[in-house]
């Protein structure tokens, strides 16, 4: 592991000791900018830009980070940035007079202002601020990146995302369109008579989805425990107590591998609705994806890790034997015999899970798997998982092998999952008996048999529509972003050094 320096003790570059140097001669002066605790503003860039008309001539008080300057002798131009863009600030000797103008002329790049002046339009046309006064708010004691280069090593811009959302203002649009999502989403399902809820990060079982947990200890209970893999257990024990339709939009934890879809750490919203089913969640996905494409960016058509995406409504609808026939070849519908099934699978070269049982479904799910998935570009849902795979989720009426489940996918991508929830406990119990096998053969992915679930389930559910969508990857298509670290503020990285 590497050695910890304290960074007091580590070497100070020569651009950086002229800016403590400028720092340590002001505050000498009585000038200390640490001290300052508040600047009243009364106007920003996007504001001015936007209504030049109404601010020309106009005084105005203004504030961000100074990211260039320019020019000489008795005039300077800079460029300061706010929260919602940047705008040229014009610096006159004879505006400011000589001893503010020389004190500003000390400033440096990554300084933070305050500024006082008039707003007009330079000779080449620029909306800009003839600046009367200006205060420095904060000294930038690091320089930035080169301005010319910018910040571009996606290692530095992912830990150090203060300075990449400072030199690469185009990535603060990502998370402008990550808020409106999930506010759009939100209120979407208020509008549907949806509560959106709170449930437990730390338990004392991870269950509601086949993943490896992260493991923490309770000092006062003196207990292992497990950050939420899922939300979807705690979520129909509301369901149970009443409350019809609920949703939780929240952190879950998963100790995975990570790469361009995956992180650590990720944002879901889990929704249920009581006297539903998988149908009317095939509706509300279409319809939060395809109303927030039209109304808040405009247009249906997009485009995602290199292919042109088509989200007009009326996505279809595939069973999994439907697809694994259109796409491989397999006609499972015309195969009764579990090994029939796992011969016709490894015939075409798919492989099973060493853990998994060789049975009709995890024949057909491993075909889907490896060989479906690649093919579905548009948005697709794909319905009817076997029940090997799906241990939360009610039988099919029609074909007991096959249950009420449907993931949607984009660009070969699995983008929602949902089921008709499964509300016969003894049928649960079964089924979380199977996975403990599976987990007692090493697969430690499976679910965790849950004795309190099943005792709520006892009380008896309703009927229930239930469904999980990750809001990261929803993002990734609505940005056009080609990794989940572009979306995501603070992603999951190994330390510096090691």
């Amino acid at each position: 592991m590497a050695k910890f320096v304290p960074q007091a003790e580590l070497p100070v570059s020569e651009q950086a000791q002229i800016r403590r140097d400028k720092l340590a001669a002001l505050q000498a002066e009585g000038r200390d900018p640490f001290e300052i605790t508040k600047f009243d503003f009364n106007a920003d860039s996007a504001a001015i830009k936007a209504d030049y008309e109404g601010y020309e001539g106009k005084i105005v008080r203004v504030a961000g980070r100074m990211m260039s300057k320019r020019g000489q002798g008795k005039v300077m131009f800079c460029d300061l940035q706010d929260s919602t863009g940047r705008i040229q600030l014009f610096v006159k000797i004879d505006e400011m007079g000589e001893e503010e103008y020389n004190r500003f002329k000390k400033n440096d790049i990554g300084d933070i202002l305050g500024c006082e002046g008039e707003v007009f339009k330079t000779k080449t046309g620029e909306i800009s601020i003839r600046t009367k006064s200006v205060i420095l708010l904060s000294k930038s004691l690091l320089p930035l990146p080169e301005k010319f280069h910018g910040l571009t090593d996606k290692e530095i811009r992912f830990r150090q995302r203060y300075v990449d959302l400072m030199v690469n203002p185009e990535v603060k649009q990502n998370f402008i369109i990550r808020s409106k999502f999930i506010k759009h989403l939100r209120n979407y399902l208020d509008s549907m008579g949806y509560i959106e809820v709170e449930t437990p990060v730390l338990n004392t079982i991870a269950g509601g989805a086949a993943a490896r947990p992260f493991i923490t200890h309770h000092n006062t209970l003196d207990i292992d425990m497990y950050m939420r893999i899922a939300t979807e257990l705690p979520l129909k024990r509301l369901i149970v107590g009443g409350m019809d339709r609920v949703y939780e939009v929240g952190r879950i934890f998963r100790n995975e591998g990570m790469d361009p879809k995956h992180n650590p750490e990720f944002t879901t919203v889990e929704l249920y609705q009581a006297y539903a089913d998988f149908h009317d969640m095939m509706d509300i996905a279409e319809g939060v994806y395809t109303t927030f494409a039209q109304e808040v960016l405009g247009t249906y058509e997009l485009e995602w890790m290199g292919e042109k995406i088509d989200l007009t409504p009326g996505w279809p609808r595939m069973t999994m034997v439907e697809a694994v026939k259109k796409y491989v070849g397999i006609d499972f519908d015309a195969i009764s015999d579990d090994a029939e099934a796992v011969a016709a699978a490894k015939a075409v070269g798919v492989e099973l899970a060493d853990a998994a049982e060789k049975t009709w479904g995890n024949a057909l799910y491993a075909c889907f798997d490896q060989r479906v998935e690649e093919h579905l570009i548009q948005p697709t849902f794909i319905t009817m998982y076997p029940v090997e795979v799906s241990p939360l989720t009610k039988k099919s009426p029609a074909d007991p092998r096959l249950t009420e489940r449907f993931e949607f996918f984009i660009n070969r991508s699995e983008m929602g999952n949902a089921y008709s929830e499964l509300n016969d406990p003894i049928d649960q119990r079964e089924r979380f008996m199977k996975q403990a096998e599976q987990r007692e053969r090493g697969d430690d992915e499976t679910e965790m048999l849950d004795e309190d679930f099943l005792n709520a389930l006892e009380y008896g559910m309703p009927p229930t529509g239930g469904m999980g969508m990750g809001i990261d990857r929803a993002v990734m298509l609505f940005t056009g972003a080609d990794t989940i670290r572009e979306v995501i503020l603070f992603p999951t990285m190994k330390p510096m050094g090691e």
